[in-house]
């Protein structure tokens, strides 16, 4: 039996065996060549739909044929939907909204945005776009993966985010305003993710541009968090920035608290670090002894690790995905199988299901088109190529398209009761969801390339290897090449060192005093460049926006609030317990 590396970093190696195309129990396996052109129409039908009804809001409204803002103003599905368009090999269409962004997209705006979202979405979407803008055919500058408009946008959208990350504790606000920094009376409480979600993009960052600023304030954000876990080795679900106090004690590895974990595995094999890895792996220990029953996982007191919360999230989903990132395979499995008989049950995963009552928690009925277990289910395809994970997209697919399809795309299920739906769609479904189904039915996608082909781009300081496989999905699905960090930041540094010894030259000629050692780097304006508009697209046509569309509020974590618990055998324990 052939056997392929599933980490190809060297940081964790788990060799798993590969199998190909075994049958399901009735004898028939689910045909990955026709799934993957059904997700391929799927994609298109929202794609479609959100040019012609909403660009350049953030998203589509589906079931009016409209637009609104959301998380910031930024055109988001766009941003979010790009590297889709080169997974499913529309090259021309990724050239033509390379185009758009840079002639539409400004950040220099007055608006209140998340800082969570914008980074996974904007800043990351960005990133992954710009290291395969060469594969997509795009005309790259000298000097590219270390620069690009791209690479610019991205680098401008995440200087954005950093007055955030200036507080006592060194864990950032959860919202930011784009033109004046953090609000007066902004709230200090942010949740553990909303904390912990920057390793991926800001390191990936810091290494394109050689500005350590990025990447030195996720480090600390991480380690701030890990200093402040329990005795028992949990974290909370919120915590105060300004004081590191623990607001909400509910400890989980679900919402709110989620791709904290899903970083430290991420970032450990993204950037070779041990250290990010261990720290996982003593959370991992921590949350089987008080999280785990039965190959679920509960929401527990973060200092007692008595259950609080008897739910499973459908964010939860992710975990089988991670832990077979670590070579936990069968425990993987088990959990997948757990969270695919809730899919079963209703056609989709409830926000929260009530694990000893077997069924949905009231006012969390729906499911807005979510990935986590179709991402879980692509990874350990990856890893097993057991049959039922394929069914498990084949199910995703008849179901989403049955309840979720309307004229103007998919909209949110609202109740997967009585199928009732919500008028949103959400930009993950293009950038997650839609990618990880097509990545699960096409096994040959450059993306999962095991490095039997590569390309060899020549930068100022030599040959760097780009496209070998090993891509990092980052929270939102958006794959950053784990190669490209190591093309550029040598010669930023140098070019940064010799303007250095030229100003201090000039300081001294002129005598002033010796300037305090530098923390941050050309942290000043740029210009982007960018073409003449020259395409027929609906979205390089944008309407005027209309001052009266309403916008969705703001929120600086992904996750729901925990005023009303679940209680376990009549007890419900508070976070004062």
């Amino acid at each position: 039996m052939p056997f392929r590396l599933l980490i190809p970093l060297g940081l964790v190696c788990v060799l798993l065996p590969l199998h190909h195309g075994a049958p399901g129990p009735d004898g028939t396996a689910p045909d990955p060549a026709h799934y993957r052109e059904r997700v391929k129409a799927m994609f298109y039908h929202a794609y479609d739909s959100y040019l012609e009804n909403a660009f350049p809001y953030d998203e589509l409204r589906p079931l009016t044929c409209d637009g609104h803002d959301t998380w910031g103003s930024f055109s988001l599905t766009l941003i979010d939907a790009l590297d889709t368009l080169l997974i499913l090999g529309n090259t021309s269409e990724f050239q033509r909204v390379v185009e758009v962004l840079q002639d539409n997209v400004d950040f220099d705006i007055d608006v209140n945005a998340s800082v969570f979202e914008t980074n996974i979405r904007v800043v990351g979407g960005l990133l992954s776009a710009h290291l395969l803008s060469k594969k997509a055919g795009v005309e790259v500058e000298a000097g590219w993966p270390c620069s690009g408009p791209l690479l610019r946008m991205a680098e401008e959208a995440a200087r954005k985010l950093l007055p955030a990350f200036q507080t006592p504790t060194g864990m950032p606000y959860g919202t930011v305003n784009l033109l004046h920094g953090v609000n007066p009376g902004e709230t200090p409480v942010t949740c553990t993710a909303g904390i912990g979600t920057f390793i991926v993009e800001f390191a990936t960052l810091s290494s394109l541009t050689g500005d350590p600023v990025f990447e030195d304030v996720a480090r600390v954000a991480l380690m701030r968090l890990w200093e402040s876990r329990s005795d028992i080795g949990l974290v909370g679900n919120h915590i105060d920035v300004l004081t590191g106090k623990w607001v909400a004690q509910d400890a989980g590895i679900g919402a709110g608290v989620d791709s904290y974990f899903e970083y430290l595995v991420k970032g450990a094999i993204l950037l070779q670090d041990k250290k990010l890895m261990a720290m996982f792996l003593e959370y991992n220990k921590a949350i089987r002894n008080y999280t785990h029953f039965d190959d679920w996982y509960l929401w527990v007191q973060m200092y007692k690790g008595t259950v609080s919360m008897p739910v499973f999230q459908s964010l939860e989903a992710y975990w089988p995905g991670l832990q077979s990132l670590i070579g936990d395979i069968d425990n993987a499995m088990r959990t997948f199988l757990n969270y695919y008989t809730v899919w079963k049950q209703f056609g989709g995963l409830p926000e929260f299901y009530n694990i000893p009552q077997g069924y949905t928690v009231e006012k969390r009925e729906g499911y807005p088109l979510r990935p986590e277990l179709i991402e879980s289910a692509m990874y350990l395809y990856r890893a097993t190529g057991d049959p039922t994970l394929l069914e498990l997209g084949r199910d995703a697919v008849e179901s989403i398209e049955k309840i979720s399809k309307v004229e103007c795309g998919f909209a949110t299920i609202k109740d997967l009761r009585d199928h009732k739906l919500d008028n949103r769609m959400e930009s993950f479904f293009l950038a997650e969801t839609v990618k990880y189904l097509y990545l699960l039915f096409h096994p040959n996608n450059f993306i999962h390339n095991n490095g039997s082909t590569f390309d060899s781009v020549m930068t100022p300081h030599g040959e760097c290897i780009l496209g070998a496989g090993g891509y990092i999905f980052n929270t939102e699905a958006h794959p950053i090449d784990p190669a490209a960090l190591h093309c550029c930041r040598r010669l930023k540094e140098e070019q940064w060192e010799v303007e250095d010894l030229i100003k201090e030259f000039y300081s001294l000629k002129q005598s002033r005093p010796k300037r305090a050692q530098r923390k941050t780097v050309r942290s000043g304006p740029w210009e982007p460049q960018s073409g003449p508009a020259t395409l027929s697209s609906p979205a390089n046509q944008p309407r005027e926006k209309q001052p009266a569309q309403q916008r969705t509020p703001l929120l600086s974590c992904p996750s729901q609030p925990f005023t009303s618990k679940l209680a376990l055998l009549g007890q419900v324990f508070l976070d004062s317990s």
